[in-house]
């Protein structure tokens, strides 16, 4: 048991540490190449924040865990709206100004109806996984356009101000590139393999694993970049980095494992983690739109219902999950 609890920690240090240097490199050498902030923003930040949950699911599947491939997609889900939000948000209130974020919360709610919808038969089959793909393509295309013309949007000038004080030579950038995948490889390798052992000698599924520790694991690299944006007071990129996340979880990290591995949901699924997943989305739509002349926040007693909400829900995963094994 030793050395599966050292893979998972080593894996874990290794996967935060590697995917700050992909975002990092990715973000810089995008921008030498003249992509605009806002751009950057949107897709290589918002959606780069989610390669740790796209390399872990694949390899998960790819190797026969598909269950863990969905449980770290949407804990993922959860972690980053009731606990990184929610850690984030007490730090310090985040106000949503940026008119394209409040376009990409009813985007957001949209797409977990739309997965609920897909798995209710109790499957995820390679269609189902090809439309969630379809949708994240054609959501791909409408960041270009809007990151094209939405120059001045808020989130555009916090990007490029983070861009500014990142700034590194091109050949350093591709470098960190290049490293940071290698090792993000490396590491979901080793994560993988420590969370199926211990699940094993603990009589724990796979799912509650993926729900848990893996998608808290995963989720690191977006508590980090979050609650430092929120304390330098870039509320958009920290809320940027939730959304995008989130929206590349449901569509391309589901999409990707279901297509190389269909799998059949444990029940719980579309009883306890579904509907805790959509109910967080609808909350946080309702918080961040912002609605009968309040304008969209969240301030720290949400933040505090939003943790609560995240605590009650881990208890209920390991009761249940513990009771099943």
């Amino acid at each position: 048991m030793l050395l599966p609890i050292l893979a998972l920690i080593g894996g874990l240090a290794l996967l935060i540490w590697s995917a700050d240097r992909f975002v990092e490199g990715a973000s810089t050498t995008a921008g030498h190449f003249g992509m605009p902030p806002l751009l950057v923003g949107m897709v290589i930040v918002g959606f780069g924040t989610s390669a740790p949950e796209m390399v872990v699911s694949t390899i998960a599947a790819s190797q026969g865990s598909p269950a863990l491939a969905l449980g770290n997609a949407w804990g993922s889900n959860i972690v980053n709206i009731a606990l990184i939000l929610g850690v984030t948000a007490l730090v310090a209130p985040i106000l949503v100004r940026s008119a394209i974020l409040r376009k990409e919360l009813p985007v957001l709610t949209a797409v977990t109806l739309l997965a609920g919808y897909l798995v209710w038969d109790g499957s995820l089959s390679r269609n189902d996984a090809w439309i969630l793909l379809g949708v994240f393509a054609v959501l791909v295309g409408w960041s270009i356009v809007e990151g094209l013309r939405g120059g001045d949007d808020a989130l555009a000038t916090e990007t490029a101000a983070e861009l500014q004080a990142h700034a590194m030579p091109l050949k350093r950038s591709l470098t960190w590139v290049v490293v940071g995948l290698l090792v993000l490889v490396g590491s979901s390798q080793l994560l993988v393999w420590g969370a199926v052992q211990i699940a094993q000698a603990l009589g724990v599924s796979d799912l509650v694993i993926g729900l848990t520790v893996v998608a808290i694991g995963t989720s690191l690299p977006e508590l980090a970049s979050c609650v430092a944006a929120a304390r330098k007071g870039e509320h958009d990129i920290a809320l940027g980095n939730v959304l995008g996340s989130n929206l590349f979880n449901s569509l391309a990290v589901v999409g990707i494992a279901g297509a190389i591995a269909p799998m059949q949901l444990d029940p719980a699924v579309l009883t306890r983690d579904w509907p805790v997943m959509l109910g967080l989305t609808a909350v946080l739509f309702a918080m961040g739109w912002g609605f009968r002349g309040r304008k969209g926040r969240i301030n720290r007693l949400e933040a505090l219902a939003l943790l609560a909400v995240y605590l009650g829900y881990t208890a209920w995963l390991f009761m249940s999950g513990m009771s099943q094994g």
